[in-house]
Formats: structure tokens, sequence, C-alpha cells
């Protein structure tokens, strides 16, 4: 008796093939299907950089407009729609406040990214409560009167105004007062949609020294945007996995910055809305794992069934067939016997992203992994055929028949196959005929059938 998952693959077979008749007959273009939908996870990129060393009132800050230079680079070498960068007296009160509350609000949609950097002074002052409120400096602030400062809840309240879907704040200085909650833990593990995750609501927060720490200032760039700049250019990517989240470059800048300073640093990361975790660097779907790789054989085997199923419903859905082809390989790489995913790759390899020698090897591998799943030889013997092997393609058909006697549509693609390549005639309305027996609906199975029947002798 055949498993489960090899009755559905049976089924899934006959879905596929209709798929892939419907896209090059009538479906809807690659611009139509893509219409209003962004080609990547965001619509528009923003950030606003701020260095500010030579201040109207306030001492100098040694660094901050290298530092700020280097983190702006960086992040339009990321793709960056728009980079602002402000620099001393272009960072005003005035300025800054228009960027916050008009500018910003006016332009960012709904499917955006937001990164601030700040390198300046910061101060720390008590609300009505007796809460501590942090507070930025602009260019012409003084340094203990918080008339003309950014405070934390103007920044609170721009991140609650704010459409974006993603915010990041760097704050190179150090920044206290604000509500912090724990980063939640993101994992794609059993989820069929990976879009999900990034389309949460992120607002977070990386300052560059904890509550009661001196963040020191000298010449060239700080120890936080060297890290930074790091980690930007990818060495955040703490998994390997060819992503860089907000997380990833905290605990990258966090263990940087601790061992530049020699521990007179500790950087923080809060979690200040939402549960989701701004994308720094976007890499390939099918890759995208936040928890931790499989360490046994079960624990593989599992994330293996994962991966196959997220291919399935991509395919299913018509969705990105790059990104199913993906996590089929990540699925093998898991689990190297796993003949289910050599069949759905076999497939994809030969009817949706075409490479015949890919798809022959699948298949070959699947009868290897699978010999019990019809499927396995079915596949072999479609790939056979494409490659004009016609006899080799039988000899597939018949197996996947010894396997399974009930295959319908094994019958109608071995109908096929003996009227259209073998000039086997009688052999093709037999096999359409057990294909109708079966239940099969084709019109071509009905017509050769019909054809072979004698004509009834006229009544007398």
């Amino acid at each position: 008796m055949r498993s489960h998952s090899s009755c559905r693959l049976c089924r899934t077979f006959a879905f596929l093939f209709v798929l892939c008749a419907a896209a090059s007959f009538g479906g809807l273009s690659a611009v139509q299907a893509q219409l209003g939908k962004p080609e990547g996870l965001y619509y528009k990129s923003w950030a606003v950089v701020v260095g500010i060393e030579n201040y109207l009132v306030a001492p100098k800050v040694p660094g901050a407009l290298e530092s700020a230079h280097a983190v702006a680079a960086a992040l339009r070498g990321l793709g960056f729609d728009e980079v602002i960068e402000l620099q001393d007296k272009d960072a005003s009160f005035k300025r800054l406040m228009q960027i916050l509350n008009d500018y910003l609000p006016r332009k960012v949609g709904r499917q955006d990214r937001v990164v601030i950097f700040f390198a300046g002074h910061a101060g720390i002052t008590q609300d009505f409560q007796s809460k501590e409120l942090g507070y930025l400096v602009p260019w012409d602030a003084q340094l203990t009167n918080t008339n003309k400062t950014i405070t934390f809840d103007h920044l609170k309240e721009f991140s609650r105004r704010s459409a974006s879907k993603h915010m990041l704040l760097l704050f190179d200085a150090n920044i206290r007062g604000w509500e912090v909650t724990a980063p939640q833990p993101l994992s794609l593990e059993g989820r069929l949609s990976p879009e999900d995750d990034t389309e949460k609501r992120a607002v977070q927060v990386l300052t560059a020294a904890e509550k009661d720490e001196t963040v020191g200032h000298a010449p060239g760039e700080s120890p936080f945007a060297t890290a930074l700049v790091a980690g930007l250019k990818g060495a955040a990517d703490l998994n390997k996995n060819g992503w860089v989240m907000a997380s990833e470059l905290a605990a990258h800048v966090k263990q940087e910055v601790g061992a530049g300073t020699k521990g007179a640093q500790h950087p923080q990361f809060v979690q200040l809305e939402g549960d989701g975790d701004v994308v720094l660097v976007e890499g390939k779907k099918g890759l995208f794992l936040l928890g931790s790789e499989p360490t046994n054989e079960a624990d593989r085997a599992k994330a293996a069934r994962t991966q196959y199923e997220q291919a399935f419903a991509l395919l299913q859905q018509q969705k990105s067939a790059e990104e199913a082809l993906e996590r089929l390989n990540r699925a093998i790489a898991y689990d190297p016997s796993f003949g289910d995913a050599y069949v759905l790759k076999s497939y994809v390899r030969l009817e949706v992203l075409p490479n015949l020698e890919e798809s022959l090897a699948a298949a070959r591998a699947a009868v290897q992994h699978a010999p019990q799943n019809p499927d396995s030889h079915y596949a072999l013997a479609l790939v056979l055929e494409k490659q004009s092997q016609y006899h080799d393609a039988e000899q597939a058909m018949q197996q996947a028949l010894a396997v399974n006697p009930a295959y319908a549509d094994v019958y109608f693609s071995l109908g096929a196959l003996y009227a259209d390549h073998l000039n086997e005639p009688r052999k093709s309305v037999d096999a359409f005929r057990r294909y109708l027996e079966l239940g099969g609906q084709s019109e071509r199975a009905t017509r050769a059938v019909q054809g072979s029947l004698p004509a009834e002798k006229p009544a007398p």
C-alpha cells in the first residue's frame, strides 16, 4: 500500500501539469501578476543619518561626522532609495523636527523601511512622574537644556505615527529612559508562507552603550559605527544564510564594541514595538531560516519535510518557482534519501524551470531512494520521453504500474507514448481503455477507444 504522501504526489503530478498548461495558455502575464506588489520586501527604503561634531554651544564630538559618513555609505551600498545626511548646522532642532513630524510621515508608505542613525550628544532628564527620559541634542541645543532637544517622547510619537512596516533607530550615544521589551525570537520552521514573518511590524532600537556607561569620542569612526558598517556588509550574517536581520546586527555590534572598548561599552538592543525583525540584507527566501540548524537525524528529517511542504505550497499557490527549487534543494541537503523531494524537483526541472540534466538526475535519485513510490518511476519516464528515449520511458511507466496498477495518469501517458512515438496502436488503445476504466475523462482517450470499436451491424 502506498503512503499518504505518495498518493498525494500522484494527484500533484496531474495538478501541476494542469498548472503548467494554464501558465502557457491564457494565464496572467508576469507583469499583470506582479501589478501593485513590490519585487522585494519593501517598496522603498529611507535613511536619515545625523552626524553632529561641531556643536554651536555644546562640546565637540570628535569622529561623529566620519562615523555618519561611513554609515550613510553602507546604507547606500545596500540599495537604500533615499539617504538624507544631516551634518552639524544642518541638524538643527527645527530641521530634525521637520524631518520627524512632516517630511517622513508624508513620504513613507506602509511597505517601506526606515533607518535613523544619530552620532552626537545625548542627555537624560526626568518626566513629571520622575521617570528617566532620554533625549538627543541637536546642533543648536544646549547639553543640559531640554527646550530644543529631541526627546524619546518625540521619537515614540514618530514611530507610532509612521506608516512604515519596519523601523530601526541606531544611536551612537548613551541613551536611557526607553521602555525595554525583550525582542521575540523569530523562526520560520513549520510555516508555509515565509513572507509572513517579514511582514510583521517592527520598531527596534540599538544604542552604543548601556545605562551609566560613557561613550568615548575620538577622531575617526567610532567603535559603534565601525561595527555597524562591518555588520551591514555581511559580518552580521551570523547563521550564514545570506540574510542580515536587525537582531543579528545587534548581536554582532554588541560583541565587536564590547571587545573594541575592552568592556567599557555594552550596546543595548530594544524591541520598541511589534514582534518582527528589520531586514537589512535580503537574501534568498528559501534560505530564510532564523532558527538554529538541525543537528541530529530526527531534526534534519523534520526540517527536510518542512522545506518540502513549503516548496509544495509555493507551487500549488503559483508563487515563486525559484524559491520552491531552493527549498527542495535544502530538503535534499537535510535528508539525501528524501524520495518525495527528488520527485518534485524532477518535475520542477522538467516543466517549470527546465533543465533536463538536473531533472533526470533527480528522477534517478528518486528511483534509488524511493522505489516503492510509483511517482519515482513516473518522473523518470517523463524525463526519458522528453529526451526521446521512448523504450526506456515505456519501461519506467510499466515499473510505475507494477508498483501501483491503478495509476490512471500513467496509463494515459503510456497510451500517448504508444500512439505518438512507438507506433503501437493496439497497445495505445489498451492503455487508454484502462485509463478510462479507472475514471479518466480525457477526450483523446475516449476518441481513441471509440475509434477502435467495430461498427455495429444494421438491423435486418
